[in-house]
């Protein structure tokens, strides 16, 4: 791929990474803050000790809800239109539109979903202040380890197709994947800070709503950005496919 169409499609990647978290920041505005305001009226009814806010709630949930969401979601879209530019032709014969919804869904697996079901999103008044970086550590090292363990299942996949075939070599990859990340879920440590007198209905809808952000901002990508992908680059192999037809013709003349 030459680096027009690399850049082009880093800029459409980004600009539909900014439409899906417009998406998702409507989604973490209507459906999750409800659940954060209810974690913190537990928070303040349970504790003695109220530390003056250097940022009010209100701006916290509007102004600062969207610059996260939205800065998040155009460096998201601009990581996976490069990561798209490498897939294309790569795992499949695919199309544009169906390599960008497989890369979607794969990366929400990958990124989010694996993490997610061994260390959960937790609402404000969950945790322990002096476990933080130990927590996060843990996370991001359950992320890296799934993104890898990713790749690695597709590149067993590919190399087991022409021996198994692409059924068979799928459904191999797929279960050394889950086998892998099974063990991963072993090993790793667990952490459970939930206080035993927290709503679990808020708990529940909180991480319910964290994921539904997730889904909606990864599925509201790769369609948007399938969708201009597809509008760059099928006319282009159309208009360089005519000069070979036009000399075709030409030379049977």
């Amino acid at each position: 791929m030459n680096p027009v169409s690399v850049r082009a499609l880093l800029v459409r990647g980004m600009l539909a990474g900014l439409a899906a978290g417009v998406l998702a920041l409507a989604v973490a505005y209507l459906v999750g803050e409800p659940h954060v305001d209810a974690a913190i009226a537990f928070e303040q009814a349970h504790t003695h000790e109220h530390a003056e806010e250097l940022v009010g709630r209100s701006l916290q949930s509007t102004a600062g809800l969207a610059t996260g969401v939205l800065v998040y979601g155009v460096a998201l879209g601009g990581i996976a239109a490069l990561a798209f530019c490498v897939a294309l032709g790569r795992i499949g014969r695919f199309g544009p539109r169906t390599t960008a919804a497989l890369l979607s869904a794969g990366a929400l697996t990958a990124v989010y979903i694996v993490p997610f079901l061994k260390y959960p999103a937790n609402p404000p008044s969950v945790g322990d202040p002096d476990t933080i970086g130990k927590r996060t550590t843990l996370y991001f090292l359950m992320m890296a380890l799934s993104v890898l363990l990713s790749i690695a299942a597709v590149i067993l996949g590919r190399r087991l197709a022409p021996r198994l075939g692409n059924w068979y070599a799928t459904v191999v990859a797929s279960a050394a994947f889950v086998l892998a990340v099974g063990l991963a879920y072993v090993f790793l440590p667990a952490v459970n800070e939930v206080p035993a007198d927290f709503p679990a209905t808020v708990l529940w809808q909180f991480r319910l709503a964290a994921l539904a952000i997730q889904c909606t901002l990864w599925a509201g990508f790769g369609l948007l950005f399938g969708h201009l992908a597809e509008r760059l680059l099928l006319p282009r192999a159309t208009a360089e496919r005519q000069p070979d037809a036009g000399a075709r013709t030409a030379a049977t003349s």
